[in-house]
């Protein structure tokens, strides 16, 4: 998509130049919405490391951290197990395969998806991450926790007691 201007409907550009991928790594805390972000070239398992060393570092020294993984194999390596052998204070939790929707990064993945990636263009790598991170430093400015609301009691799941 290119970027909307004031009059202009959404347009389609007819050429697409790819300038480069990079792996995003985000941390959602629940509790408040804050998103620790971290921009790799690849996703191995030593960026994935990477990355964890980066969230523990953000936490008090002996808080029980607690991550939510998709089940991508660099998230599941010696390297990682042995990671999580150092530090036992966190554990990694994974979804089942094809639920990522029980995920709420996956919510706020789709929120920058949406409000940077579809529309933004991006000249290099370099560029791309700039503005990743710029936009987690803006959603980190004024960030608040999803609610999860479900207001259809007749639809609930319900266990039978026999």
């Amino acid at each position: 998509m290119l970027p909307l201007s004031p009059g202009r409907a959404e347009r389609h550009g007819f050429e697409y130049v790819r300038h480069g991928t990079l792996s995003l790594y985000a941390a959602l805390e629940v509790h408040t919405g804050h998103v620790e972000g971290m921009t790799a070239e690849r996703h191995t398992s030593e960026a994935f490391i990477s990355f964890l060393d980066r969230v523990v570092a953000t936490q008090p020294k002996n808080r029980e951290i607690h991550i939510i993984c998709d089940n991508l194999s660099a998230h599941k390596t010696k390297a990682v197990t042995a990671w999580l052998d150092e530090h036992p204070t966190v554990q990694i939790h994974y979804t089942p395969t094809y639920s990522s929707w029980l995920n709420q990064v996956e919510i706020w993945f789709s929120k920058i998806q949406r409000d940077l990636i579809s529309r933004g263009i991006f000249t290099s790598t370099t560029d791309l991450r700039r503005k990743i991170m710029s936009y987690i430093r803006l959603h980190n400015r004024d960030c608040r926790p999803f609610l999860w609301t479900y207001r259809n009691t007749k639809r609930r799941i319900r266990v039978n007691a026999s």
